[in-house]
């Protein structure tokens, strides 16, 4: 009972760990709402700001994915508490077994005891002119009453304690039931946030200005790969990280660079 006790104990602070983690990312989402409410605020038709916008996006987003991976780390955490749960369920019904098993033999030794008092009481009556053998019998009856009254007391302490077992497994069963409730809100939440934020993609996709050459045509036309010859659709720009040409703040803004789509080659 103490190891169970003991196992019980580890796993409710197991569970409440678990919440407080589940409520420190609901926190985190519910700020990088926030920010993404204000950063669509100060959205405008100024290509520093606009660029500052992207990032932060960007930035949020792989926030997002650290929740999720959070979140996939919770749920183990929830698999791992109900092994454990279904080990104490194992226990439980192993000692239900063997109470039960006590419990028989007990009923048995107290059905042969009825039947010894009953035969000693038989011939105590048959006995009376024999004082001696009397008192003796009259001993024994009193000896096999006080067993019986024993083995009642012990087969009211092991009904006790596998009441209070059940009552334990009752409890553990709701924590688990809740922890599951909190676990489905906060994915619930995090599918919300990923489709704000694409929608907040959307949106800065279609505010961003084309990117026009020198003779007002879209530049991308007139690159060129080097390696393959492929021009217009087949070349897009990308951000190039290595190498910064400013700060908005502290995000960093980057150089351009092309990508052929059809051989891979970077210019």
């Amino acid at each position: 009972m103490n190891d169970l006790e003991k196992q019980l104990t580890d796993t409710r602070n197991e569970l409440t760990r678990t919440q407080n983690t589940l409520k420190t990312t609901g926190e985190s989402l519910e700020s990088t709402a926030k920010e993404l409410e204000s950063n669509k605020a100060v959205l405008g038709d100024i290509k520093p700001k606009l660029e500052q916008a992207t990032a932060l996006i960007e930035e949020n987003t792989q926030s997002n994915a650290a929740l999720s991976t959070e979140l996939e780390g919770l749920k183990s955490q929830l698999e791992s508490a109900n092994t454990k749960v279904n080990e104490l369920e194992s226990t439980l019904e192993s000692r239900k077994e063997e109470l039960g098993a006590t419990i028989s033999d007990l009923s048995t030794e107290l059905e042969e005891s009825k039947s010894k008092i009953q035969g000693f009481e038989n011939m105590a009556a048959e006995m009376e002119i024999n004082k001696e053998q009397t008192g003796k019998l009259t001993a024994e009856i009193q000896e096999l009453n006080n067993k019986l009254s024993a083995t009642q007391d012990e087969n009211t302490n092991l009904n006790s304690q596998l009441i209070e077992l059940n009552n334990v497994l009752l409890q553990k069963d709701t924590k688990i039931q809740e922890l599951t409730d909190n676990i489905d809100n906060k994915e619930k939440l995090v599918d919300a946030q990923t489709a704000r934020l694409e929608e907040v993609e959307t949106e800065l996709g279609e505010l961003k200005p084309p990117e026009l050459g020198s003779g007002g045509f879209a530049a991308e036309e007139r690159t060129t790969c080097p390696m393959c010859g492929a021009v217009g659709g087949n070349i897009k720009q990308i951000e190039d990280k290595s190498k910064v040409l400013s700060y908005v703040g502290h995000i960093p803004m980057y150089a351009k660079k092309h990508v052929c789509k059809k051989c891979g080659y970077e210019f």
